[in-house]
């Protein structure tokens, strides 16, 4: 069995190319024999005719019929022909043998036609190369109406003999072409696979950490070309979704490290004395509790990505309305604004009959509220609205905080992203993945969620969902 593409493109091109040869060889075969055979019958019928001709004009000058059919033979002037005139009882009036003797035997007269010439192949001595090609007519001459038999004959070795030539020659020429052709194929296939050879080479030094590196593009408008420019942007996406690992891995560490490092703090200095009081050690515990719960969250949200990322997370799909999920979670928010003497308001809230996951659809809603609310200055206003626009429902989830800087919106949805640092010190500060997942649940129900206004008077965030999910 071949092993190698070159190898196999050159049989197949060698096979291609022999059957090619094979069926012209035995077209041009198969129409030169049938033409050679068709000029020495149209030879034949022609001195039949000329016969003819010559039998009725010296009839005509007075000739006896033996006298004639001898004068019409010895005129017989092609040099491979043969000819016989016998009367009508089968007797032999006159011969002439051409180049060679013939003994050629009349065949029955009852089944020589009248009007037409029988054509047929005789051999001679059973030599199949002196096969003789036999022409026999019967006529009636006038004046007289005197009945002639004329057989005339040609041998068929000069016609045999090109043939064989042919075949010589395609015996010859088919095994020398087709091993040029083998030849010729393999080099092109070589030449023609070489950039493939190269991208192997170049894909071998191709690891983990040197992704950025890219593939040798000889001709992009090829098939190779695209090939290797396909390859490459493989290479690229692999590179940026390794890198994002990278970064997701190193964010990770970091957000799981904070919390940690505060616990260990937290025990390490309350179990410095022997002697502590009752409230010292209820302090550190309720530290401990915080950022437990903090821990227990960013786990919780990274096992969710985590799953999804996979596309093994279920979706729990049924009906419901989405204006009495924002009712639910703008009370939620409310808790979580009074802390800061802001306000959540609704406005404009249609009954939307929709079909999905409550409880993901209430932590995307939960999310961007609770996003809101941390960056909603002292006696600020949340606003949640919803409206139906087209196919459409719209979500508008609007703070009235310091916004977000022109530099972070493309960024403000990646995981463990935050657009100003310093607020990750506030007391429950997040890690940075609400916005990624809301983006991801407002997705898995076939919607998005984009940041459509932000500057120095606060960010808008709209959540669109189809409204034919919930019909």
């Amino acid at each position: 069995m071949i092993n190698t593409v070159r190898g196999r493109l050159t049989l197949w091109y060698v096979s291609a190319l022999a059957l090619i040869l094979v069926l012209f060889g035995v077209a041009v075969y198969v129409l030169l024999s049938r033409a050679l055979h068709r000029r020495v019958d149209h030879a034949l019928r022609s001195t039949l005719e000329i016969s003819i001709t010559s039998l009725t004009h010296d009839t005509q000058e007075g000739q006896s019929p033996q006298s004639a059919a001898q004068s019409t033979a010895a005129e017989l002037s092609h040099p491979q022909q043969a000819m016989m005139i016998f009367d009508d009882s089968g007797q032999l009036l006159a011969t002439h043998p051409g180049e060679e003797e013939l003994h050629i035997q009349l065949p029955d007269r009852a089944t020589i036609p009248d009007a037409d010439v029988d054509l047929y192949t005789v051999a001679n001595h059973g030599n199949a190369r002196s096969n003789h090609r036999i022409a026999v007519r019967r006529v009636t001459i006038p004046p007289a109406d005197t009945p002639y038999i004329i057989l005339a004959s040609q041998p068929l070795r000069p016609v045999e003999d090109e043939l064989e030539s042919l075949r010589e020659i395609l015996y010859l020429a088919t095994p020398v072409v087709l091993l040029v052709a083998g030849f010729g194929g393999w080099f092109l296939a070589r030449q023609g696979l070489a950039p493939v050879a190269a991208m192997a080479r170049s894909a071998r030094q191709i690891g983990a950490g040197s992704l950025d590196q890219q593939l040798p593009v000889v001709n992009p408008r090829d098939e190779l070309g695209q090939l290797a420019t396909t390859f490459n942007d493989l290479l690229g996406r692999l590179n940026a979704a390794f890198e994002e690992q990278r970064r997701f891995m190193a964010d990770a560490s970091h957000e799981l490290r904070n919390p940690l490092s505060v616990m260990s703090t937290a025990a390490g200095v309350t179990l410095k004395k022997e002697h502590r009081a009752e409230e010292e050690y209820r302090e550190a515990l309720q530290i401990v509790a915080e950022q437990t719960r903090r821990l227990s969250r960013i786990v919780n949200d990274m096992f969710m990505l985590a799953r999804a990322d996979s596309g093994r997370y279920p979706l729990r799909k049924r009906t419901l309305y989405l204006d009495d999920l924002l009712e639910e979670v703008a009370r939620a928010g409310a808790v979580l604004a009074a802390d800061r003497s802001a306000s959540v308001k609704l406005t404009s809230l249609p009954e939307a009959i929709f079909h999905g996951d409550e409880d993901l659809l209430r932590q995307m809603f939960l999310n961007l509220v609770d996003n809101a609310v941390k960056f909603t200055p002292i006696d600020g206003a949340v606003t949640l609205s919803l409206e139906r626009r087209e196919a459409d429902y719209v979500l508008s989830v609007t703070d009235t905080g310091p916004g977000i800087p022109a530099e972070a919106r493309q960024h403000i949805f990646e995981r463990f992203y935050r657009a100003d640092r310093t607020r990750t010190k506030a007391e429950d500060g997040g890690a940075g993945l609400g916005l990624a997942i809301a983006r991801w649940i407002a997705r898995a129900h076939d919607g998005d969620i984009e940041l459509s206004d932000s500057g120095g008077v606060g960010a808008e965030f709209i959540v669109r969902l189809p409204v034919t999910n919930g019909n």
